[in-house]
């Protein structure tokens, strides 16, 4: 008895936030290597989050072949530039080559630099591009500093209302387009306005702190190389659960396996694209 509680306290003291959430993820992959909320069925969107968030963490998924033969498969189906985008980061990740997916994004791109006319899809391309090494055209680049609001922030679309999580994609975008100065600076200060007293972000204000909001904000000044806005990363840790997922809020639990698999990206001070 004695030995099988000092291995039970070895695994305690070993387990963290991370490798917890992680061991969640596992455990939410189908056998067709997919990966799905509880009594769902899988789709790539979700697997390519899932996929990202274990890489973040350092492990990445246990039935990787059959993870990118899955996400391969549904590469058709896939046809906003976000989730082309999405995909493409994923398999990047797996060491899969994208071709296919960037050469699609490529040819979703207008004359004025943006991929499909939308501020979060031109971001996502850019991480693309950049996770697979190739260079971002400067029209590209000159086309989403042009759509930041006057208070430093971006919308989903160029006439959206700024949100603090399009801010952060776009930041992402912009610093792994080598961007600095005051555009990055200027739009870290825009979201520090989302921050809340109990240490985590909001999308908009007034709904409250959530999870992806404060994992997204944490991301964004990792990909600026700034410490974490105070008070997020505990933020996080405390909407961990026992199986390891994360909550969305602490007011709700809900689709625990997309929740968790943007949570560890943050937690492990990891910007996208992952490996750049």
């Amino acid at each position: 008895m004695g030995l099988k509680l000092a291995v039970l306290a070895a695994a305690l003291v070993a387990a963290t936030p991370i490798s917890s959430g992680a061991g969640f993820l596992q455990a939410r992959q189908l056998p067709d290597g997919s990966f799905a909320e509880r009594g769902r069925p899988g789709y790539p969107q979700l697997t390519a989050w899932a996929t990202l968030g274990l890489t973040a963490a350092g492990s990445g998924p246990r039935a990787r072949g059959l993870t990118i033969k899955y996400l391969v498969a549904q590469e058709a189906a896939l046809t906003s530039p976000t989730d082309i985008a999405l995909a493409a980061l994923a398999e990047q990740a797996l060491g899969q080559p994208a071709d296919g997916l960037l050469a699609r994004l490529r040819g979703l791109q207008r004359a004025d630099g943006s991929v499909g006319g939308l501020v979060n899809g031109t971001a996502w391309s850019v991480l693309a591009f950049r996770g697979s090494g190739s260079a971002v055209q400067p029209r590209t680049v000159r086309w989403l500093l042009s759509r930041q609001t006057r208070a430093g922030g971006w919308g989903w679309s160029p006439r959206g209302g700024a949100d603090s999580n399009d801010t952060a994609a776009v930041v992402e975008a912009l610093r792994s387009a080598n961007v600095t100065g005051k555009p990055i600076s200027r739009a870290l200060g825009f979201l520090l306005r989302f921050r809340n007293r109990d240490g985590g972000f909001e999308l908009t204000h007034g709904r409250g702190s959530d999870a992806q909001s404060t994992a997204w904000a944490v991301q964004a000044f990792a990909a600026a190389r700034k410490p974490a806005p105070r008070g997020a990363l505990p933020y996080l840790r405390r909407l961990q659960r026992s199986d390891g997922s994360f909550r969305y809020s602490m007011r709700y639990a809900t689709t625990p396996v997309w929740v968790t698999a943007q949570v560890l990206p943050a937690l492990a001070r990891k910007a996208f694209p992952l490996g750049r």
